[in-house]
């Protein structure tokens, strides 16, 4: 079973790295592989060209097709982030746009039906936003959210700052935990229990 960590900010070894470490070196306690991805600082935005749904991968060459392949083989997922302007990371939010989208209009669905989680990391505030955005993610994609005890966010403006909010970081290693519990309880499960039925997905508007 693999865990895959995506490093939305566009410093490698910050403070979200941080915490996606902390994460990371519980998982593997838990006999969990993990990797960590570091998305590109210069992600451009989806352009909503649809091409995705005729090549079968996002039209712009860069990272987001690389994670779109690594995710196919992943059995869980960590977004991690940190908080600019109240908010995701424009790197991440570019990032995930594209890589949901093209994997959705591809027909690779990477992400269905895979436990998912999001962390933040910030020197004050706009943590609980910036959770609730990157949790839509989850909502959208039929992905369960896996929770720690508390909100999933750590606090300070350098690296070893975080490291010395105990308590954040704590978070992370029972957020890791409950990744590995659940992932382990879909392994026991794959056999016994199939995922659930799916329909045509009906499109419509406020209009009609």
């Amino acid at each position: 079973m693999k865990v895959l960590l995506l490093n939305g900010s566009p410093k490698e070894k910050g403070c979200t790295y941080t915490a996606l470490a902390e994460v990371a070196k519980t998982l593997n306690e838990e006999g969990i592989e993990t990797e960590i991805f570091q998305a590109g600082k210069d992600t451009l935005p989806c352009r909503d060209c649809r091409a995705c749904a005729k090549i079968g991968k996002c039209v712009i060459n860069d990272k987001v097709n690389e994670f779109i392949l690594k995710a196919k083989e992943a059995d869980g997922f960590i977004f991690g982030s940190p908080v600019h302007y109240a908010s995701a990371s424009g790197v991440i939010t570019s990032f995930l746009d594209r890589a949901f989208f093209a994997s959705s209009l591809s027909g690779q669905n990477a992400f269905n039906n895979k436990p998912g989680a999001a962390i933040v990391s910030a020197r004050r505030a706009g943590t609980t936003f910036a959770l609730d955005q990157l949790n839509k993610y989850f909502m959208i994609t039929q992905m369960p959210v896996i929770s720690g005890r508390y909100w999933n966010m750590v606090h300070g403006n350098t690296p070893d700052e975080v490291k010395e909010d105990l308590e954040g970081m704590q978070n992370m290693r029972f957020l890791a935990r409950n990744m590995a519990y659940y992932l382990k309880m879909k392994e026991c499960a794959k056999d016994n229990v199939a995922l659930p039925n799916q329909e045509s997905v009906v499109y419509t508007n406020f209009i009609r």
